[in-house]
């Protein structure tokens, strides 16, 4: 909702990505003086390299499946030799050129970004930018020259996001030992990527980088790939990973990796020895939290560096707030921006609505892709919640049948008694976008017996969730939620 007056305060971001963009536009549309100050480009890492870049990659790599895949829907691709005879063509990926454009893609929307500030009337100054004391920002030229610019705002927005992850055991050197900012420098396909780390950025990788017809050794310090996620996802994808080919070592966490010349080798805390052509480092990221004025402003941080923030962005000093992977909340690019919006709204006096943790989406971008939203099974198995959990496989969909999707399911849980949807997982293509309507259920507290009432269109995969809280109608008598 927008404010029906205009703020003549001052608001001061200090960061571009898209809680910084969102807090910029949101402060401009209510009236405020704005300036950002950004040292990488409006949309910083996000944009330029992290989620754009990556997931245009994926985009690239979902691409090659579905080539290598036609013919099993009767699509068979051929080519003619010199004497007539059919020849089967190979796909090849120029990596070179795959890298030029979604780096392009990447710029192309971080200036789209910019424009969108400026016509709002956004003052955007390019630099290192640091606090000075609770109302003020000084900006730095990028080489770390003498300060040249002081920005004095009633309102301070941090939003520096977080960088990679380094460990002095596995120092990354650009070349064979890389960070996931790092990799868009290769000129062809690493002909073994060992990837150590099995979170979210690991698993993504790792199965574009299998996609793309690389060879790709996962490292796994848990049990099992995504150990944070629904269990019966992860058990899909690291099915998938496995029959595409991908060695997938569990339970191994990596003591150290060393370069030797052309190639990678990673050590094993049990003795084993991993060699290959090139390292990927996915080991978690670190705020960009340190050196900028927060601790002598007031800011309350975390041990790990991380803004403390309330529900609305609000930190420990009542002028400052923070969005984005800096913060102690949750670290997705939806969430720094819906925090930047809040934390504006909250500072000008405009219509807030606090975030909630249970209502927020994620996806992982791997193939298939796996969404999810609030409660989860673990949650009702701990018995945090009374909820029954219903699953449908993802091949019963006749709309999947005719895509020759095979992996994937729609998991809904439900409240016990009231039968109200408390979460959701889907595990199929394009599971980011399925996940909307149980997003909505989830927001806005609908049971399934209302979900289940609204048409689908046949066929199509929105039919499995539709299915799926049909199954579901008599959960207030039942407790097994026909798994």
């Amino acid at each position: 909702m927008t404010a029906s007056f205009e703020s003549t305060q001052s608001v001061a971001i200090l960061g571009g990505g898209p809680g910084g963009y969102e807090a910029a536009l949101a402060a401009a549309q209510l009236g405020a003086e704005v300036t950002l100050v950004e040292r990488a480009g409006v949309g910083g890492s996000a944009v330029i390299t992290d989620v754009v870049p990556s997931k245009s990659l994926i985009a690239t790599a979902d691409a090659a499946v579905a080539i290598a895949g036609a013919s099993d829907l009767g699509v068979q691709l051929f080519a003619k030799g010199a004497a007539g005879t059919p020849l089967k063509p190979q796909i090849a990926i120029n990596l070179s050129a795959v890298n030029r454009r979604l780096l392009a893609l990447a710029r192309q929307q971080s200036d789209d970004m910019r424009s969108a500030l400026v016509d709002a009337g956004v003052r955007i100054i390019a630099g290192q930018g640091r606090l000075e004391g609770r109302n003020a920002v000084v900006v730095s030229t990028e080489s770390g020259g003498t300060d040249f610019d002081r920005i004095e705002a009633d309102t301070l927005v941090v939003s520096v996001g977080a960088s990679p992850r380094e460990l002095p055991e596995a120092k990354p050197d650009g070349e064979r030992i890389l960070t996931w900012t790092q990799l868009y420098d290769m000129r062809s396909l690493p002909e073994h990527l060992i990837v150590v780390g099995s979170g979210v950025t690991g698993a993504e990788f790792a199965g574009a980088y299998m996609n793309l017809g690389a060879k790709v050794t996962l490292v796994s310090s848990r049990d099992r790939v995504l150990p944070g996620e629904d269990r019966d996802a992860a058990a899909v994808l690291e099915k998938v990973f496995k029959r595409g080919g991908m060695t997938v070592l569990s339970k191994s966490r990596a003591d150290r990796v060393e370069r030797n010349g052309d190639g990678v080798t990673v050590h094993l805390a049990d003795g084993r020895v991993v060699e290959g052509s090139h390292c990927l480092m996915a080991v978690g990221s670190i705020p960009n939290t340190h050196g900028i004025g927060l601790e002598e402003a007031g800011v309350q941080m975390s041990t790990s560096g991380h803004i403390q923030v309330n529900r609305v962005a609000r930190t420990s000093v009542p002028n400052i707030y923070a969005a984005g992977d800096c913060t102690t909340f949750v670290p997705l690019a939806s969430v720094a921006s819906m925090q930047g919006r809040i934390a504006i709204f909250h500072a000008l006096g405009d219509t807030v609505i606090p975030l909630e943790r249970r209502r927020i989406t994620s996806n992982i971008f791997t193939a298939p892709e796996i969404a999810t939203v609030g409660w989860s099974e673990s949650d009702v198995e701990a018995g945090l919640v009374d909820g029954v959990v219903h699953k449908l496989p993802i091949a019963a969909n006749p709309r999947a049948k005719m895509m020759g999707t095979k992996d994937g399911f729609v998991k809904i849980i439900a409240r016990k008694g009231s039968g109200s949807v408390m979460g959701g997982v889907i595990v199929a293509p394009r599971a980011s976008e399925l996940i909307y309507p149980i997003a909505i259920a989830v927001e806005r507290r609908l049971t399934v017996d209302q979900v289940s009432r609204v048409f689908a269109v046949y066929p199509s995969l929105t039919g499995s969730i539709t299915d799926a809280t049909r199954a579901m109608h008599s959960v207030d008598r039942s407790a097994e939620g026909g798994e």
